[in-house]
């Protein structure tokens, strides 16, 4: 069985994000989305929060599973018995520090690959952080994340249905 872990904040999870997950389906048996706790950064959303809304934005996708771990990425995936680490790549910034990553992961474990998707174009600019940046002064971002993921910003802002 090819199972690919999809690691990430998904602080929250995004078009971007659901495209890649959607695509990767079609390539492994297994699709795991694990959301990271980072102690280093704010969250918005709970880890809670977070992997509900990704398990919604994913429900017709019976081969994902959503999941959390903290620590090294390397201790998780083999704590699941995966070989692909799965990531995407926006743009060439993107690349830079993922092959950095890529790179200390290989270093750490021989037997684990990461695979890169290219991003869809018409989502190559979404990230959380702009949606988050954008939703806090009450924007539409119905075209950047699922409607569970909008109205849980809205909830968090303090905005409205009406704007």
């Amino acid at each position: 069985m090819k199972v690919a872990v999809y690691p990430g904040s998904f602080d929250p999870i995004t078009y971007g994000h659901l495209d890649l997950v959607e695509r990767s389906c079609k390539i492994f048996d297994r699709v795991i989305v694990a959301v990271l706790i980072n102690s280093s950064k704010k969250a918005l959303f709970t880890i809670e929060e977070r992997k509900e809304m990704i398990k919604e934005a994913t429900k017709h996708l019976p081969n994902v599973e959503v999941d959390h771990f903290s620590g090294l990425l390397i201790d998780y995936m083999l704590s699941m018995n995966a070989k692909v680490i799965l990531r995407g790549l926006r743009a060439i910034s993107d690349f830079e520090y993922e092959l950095q990553i890529a790179s200390i992961n290989k270093k750490l474990s021989e037997d684990i690959e990461t695979v890169f998707l290219m991003s869809n174009n018409k989502h190559s600019f979404i990230s959380s952080s702009m949606v988050k940046e954008v939703a806090s002064y009450g924007a539409d971002v119905t075209e950047l994340v699922p409607s569970q993921v909008e109205k849980a910003l809205k909830k968090k802002y303090g905005y409205d249905k009406t704007r």
